[in-house]
């Protein structure tokens, strides 16, 4: 798909395994400042909080400028805050209140970040070619960030604080140098760009909204999320007290899921030839409502196991075709903002989902959000099952696209 998308992706891939040290490394550090819940959360929290508050900004900026470029600054600046995080482990200066401080300012910039280099790719590769393209950067995450990060990021932790840390600076500084080899411009061409950001983000709103498919694959993406997250904000307790799994059984549920997703994501091109978009997105969607229902009635860990690894198998399956729909649809010069309201959606979705989720399992018991997502997600699908079909081919009338 041409040497530019190879080195998107080989940015991509190398810079995902330093996002896998620290998704284990980050919760140990936070564990070793303090054993208060209340600011365990937070630290959670304070990384997802930046794309409520700017992911808006965010997607006007990738629209703006040079996509490459908002890429490499967000980056460099990631790599200035791990490297201060790094001076305070060595020195000995670190407090709960410096971490927490760097989990927001990391989050913001991997927020610039995400949201330009999601707009990249369909400006290097064919409408056609999307889809694949996708699947190829998922599978990286899947691998780096999901399989191979975290237990290397827990070992380095466990030889040094500051190791994974380190370690992490220097997979950025290669991810910058890879995405830097891409020669083609990567500025969308814009009828007006000396705007006011707000301006800039209402017209991104506003074409969202005058799309039915775009718009609707939208509410069904928020909708799904808000029940996902109902069910996946108790799964440590659901693991921990309703199934006795323990605390290695509860990682085999994320690690399954991995090992599902890898295994879809590889499957995806052919899927993509061989079945109808609107099919896919159908059966995915199928998918997870009984996957909610499962989990509702599984008694045993070893049925909760092989539930996650078909969940991973079509959720990223899911996302891989949902995100190449909205791409081929979406004109170069709104791919910044729609995703970005997407990724706000998205977001907003699981805070939400989690809240609810919360409350639900302390009412009625640790299965009762699950079946509150089997119920909700259901009806969703039930009333956006004949959509699906314009959904999938929204890009119908749009001028072809050519690398």
């Amino acid at each position: 798909m041409g040497r530019d998308f190879r080195w998107l992706m080989s940015s991509s891939w190398i810079g995902n395994i330093g996002d896998g040290i620290a998704l284990a490394a980050g919760p140990l550090l936070v564990a070793s400042q303090t054993r208060n819940a209340l600011l365990v959360a937070l630290a959670a929290a304070l990384q997802r909080l930046p794309t409520l508050l700017f992911g808006l900004v965010a997607g006007a900026i990738a629209d703006r400028f040079d996509r490459r470029r908002v890429v490499v600054l967000a980056d460099a600046s990631r790599v200035v805050v791990v490297g201060a995080l790094v001076v305070t482990l060595v020195t000995g200066s670190v407090s709960i209140g410096v971490v927490l401080g760097t989990m927001f300012l990391l989050g913001c910039a991997e927020m610039f970040a995400d949201t330009a280099s999601g707009a990249i790719l369909p400006m290097l590769v064919d409408r056609s070619d999307l889809g694949i393209g996708n699947a190829r950067l998922m599978a990286g995450f899947l691998t780096a960030n999901q399989l191979v990060g975290p237990p290397v990021g827990a070992l380095l932790f466990a030889a040094g604080m500051a190791w994974p840390f380190v370690t992490q600076i220097v997979t950025l500084a290669l991810a910058l140098a890879l995405i830097l080899r891409i020669r083609r411009p990567l500025r969308a061409e814009r009828e007006t760009v000396y705007t006011h950001v707000r301006r800039d983000i209402a017209e991104g709103v506003r074409w969202l909204l005058s799309s039915p498919p775009v718009r609707t694959l939208a509410l069904v993406i928020l909708a799904f999320n808000v029940t996902w997250g109902a069910a996946w904000s108790v799964l440590v307790l659901y693991a921990l007290d309703h199934l006795h799994m323990g605390a290695v059984g509860y990682g085999l549920l994320t690690t399954a899921a991995a090992a599902g997703g890898l295994g879809g994501t590889t499957a995806y091109g052919w899927l993509e030839r061989r079945f109808p978009l609107a099919g896919l997105m159908r059966t995915c969607l199928s998918l997870e409502v009984g996957t909610h229902l499962a989990l509702a009635l599984a008694t045993k860990g070893w049925m909760a196991i092989g539930i996650m690894v078909v969940f991973g198998a079509y959720a990223f399956v899911w996302g891989t075709l949902s995100t190449a729909v909205r791409q081929r649809a979406v004109p170069t010069e709104f791919q910044g903002r729609v995703s970005s309201v997407y990724l706000v959606g998205l977001m907003g979705g699981l805070v939400v989902g989690q809240a609810l989720g919360g409350v639900i399992a302390q009412r009625w018991g640790l299965t009762a959000p699950f079946w509150f997502a089997a119920v909700g997600s259901g009806l969703t699908l039930a009333l956006v099952w004949r959509q699906l079909g314009h959904i999938a081919h929204a890009d119908a009338g749009q001028p072809a696209q050519s690398r």
